[in-house]
């Protein structure tokens, strides 16, 4: 029987796979550049090399690993073993990291840095395991015509554990820099226990037991071989709009720092704002991705992003420290602040369809192995983003405000790609393979 609506409540359950990956990635992303810059001392390239090493080796897990999950079949479900396995790694290597960099152990000196990057390094493969799985699961349980919708509960999910990590994660940082990474290790457990406790799998295959299974090789041969090369177009875009948006993921804190004059922690605290406007625009974007269509929903969220990191390289260093107005916790909000929640705005309409636009450019048999690609392009962006932005940084004389150059460039790539392509939009039927009963 055809479900007439999403069901909201499992759906937010569903969301804490995603809030524990998103708090784990925040704490990641805004907290180990600053361990890197200010405890171990690397140029600027180094650090936006290091900050790929990681992404190298999960370049080649997650299609890997949703392709393997397509085929897996336990009592438990395909995607959940891998969460299961994945996520108490990812916890342990993260508690452990910051430790490796701060007196808290007697830890020879020499041996910091190799430990630090060994545990960051071992908490990234151990995410690269379950966090394709996890993402899948969403398409696996919801009809195509809700996914937008869907996509825009478990990213606000995201999005509310982002803010935990930049609020609360800054505020922890001032007190014990160790608390960030340890808050994120223990919200990743406690968000896979949930999903484990009340997400059950669809049962695939039921209709047809003799449907072919998912291959990976044959699934990127069917990408290039496809005559209006959607797929392609939309995996370019993505990796465009990573590129730009793993400069602010990897830098902004050191911009606001270091061009801003901010305080470390305060840097990391403002980037709760982008992550607050994404939250708040989370529904509304899939909302607006599932009526007006996801193509032009995207496309409308680009044309913000660059709007806007134009204007924070345009407005100058003393405007942009100006502060407009206060709220409760966060306390005062400069100019850039605000440009940041636009930012975020922008970016939840991007972010918030372009998944579904992704998984509905093939059927529910190869959802996982999609999703793999989704995030083997993202990944992709995640190790020359870095490595890009980092050099420009050095090369313009350490000026960390010309990420919002380069960033506008990519963006622009990515719109002229989304612009071209046809399809992904929500289809109004089930797809075969799924039995009934297997939607939440």
């Amino acid at each position: 029987m055809q479900e007439n609506k999403l069901n909201y409540g499992k759906t937010f359950l569903l969301g804490f796979g995603f809030f524990a990956v998103m708090v784990a990635w925040s704490v990641y992303n805004s907290f180990v550049p600053l361990f890197l810059g200010n405890k171990f001392n690397l140029s600027p390239a180094t650090i936006g090399f290091f900050m790929t090493l990681d992404n190298i080796a999960a370049l080649f897990l997650q299609p890997v690993i949703g392709s393997i999950s397509d085929r897996t079949r336990t009592k438990i479900g395909r995607r959940l073993p891998f969460m299961l396995v994945g996520a108490p790694i990812a916890a342990i290597a993260f508690f452990f990291a910051p430790m490796a960099a701060i007196p808290m152990l007697d830890i020879p000196s020499s041996a910091q840095l190799p430990l630090f990057v060994t545990c960051t390094i071992t908490f990234m493969l151990a995410m690269a395991i379950w966090r394709t799985p996890v993402v899948a699961l969403m398409p696996d349980v919801t009809p195509s015509r809700f996914r937008s919708q869907a996509n825009g509960v478990i990213n606000f999910m995201g999005g509310v554990g982002s803010i935990i990590a930049f609020l609360i994660g800054g505020k922890l940082y001032k007190i014990n820099q160790a608390y960030p990474f340890w808050l994120a290790a223990v919200l990743v457990l406690v968000g896979v226990f949930l999903v484990f406790l009340f997400i059950r799998e669809p049962k695939i295959y039921e209709e047809n037991p003799n449907i072919e299974k998912p291959n990976l090789w044959r699934s990127l041969r069917q990408i290039f071989e496809e005559r209006q090369h959607n797929a392609i177009r939309i995996f370019l875009a993505i990796f465009f709009w990573f590129v730009a948006m793993n400069a602010i993921e990897t830098f902004f804190t050191l911009f606001a720092n270091r061009s801003l004059g901010m305080a470390e922690g305060d840097a990391v605290s403002l980037l709760t704002l982008n992550s607050l406007a994404f939250v708040l625009m989370a529904l509304p974007a899939g909302y607006i991705g599932g009526k007006a269509g996801r193509k032009p929903t995207i496309s409308a969220g680009l044309v913000v992003m660059i709007l806007v990191m134009l204007s924070i390289f345009i407005i100058p260093k003393e405007t942009l420290t100006v502060n407009l107005f206060k709220l409760p916790i966060l306390g005062n909000v400069p100019v850039v602040g605000v440009m940041l929640l636009v930012a975020g705005l922008g970016w939840a309409l991007i972010n918030i369809n372009s998944l579904p636009m992704v998984v509905d450019l093939t059927d529910a048999v190869q959802i996982g192995t999609y999703t793999g690609l989704y995030y083997l392009f993202s990944t992709l962006a995640a190790i020359a983003g870095p490595n890009v932005n980092g050099w420009i940084v050095q090369l313009t004389g350490n000026n960390y405000a010309s990420i919002f150059v380069i960033g506008p460039i990519f963006m622009l790539a990515a719109l002229i790609s989304i612009l071209g392509m046809k399809g992904g939009e929500a289809q109004t039927t089930r797809p075969s393979t799924f039995a009934e009963g297997s939607e939440i």
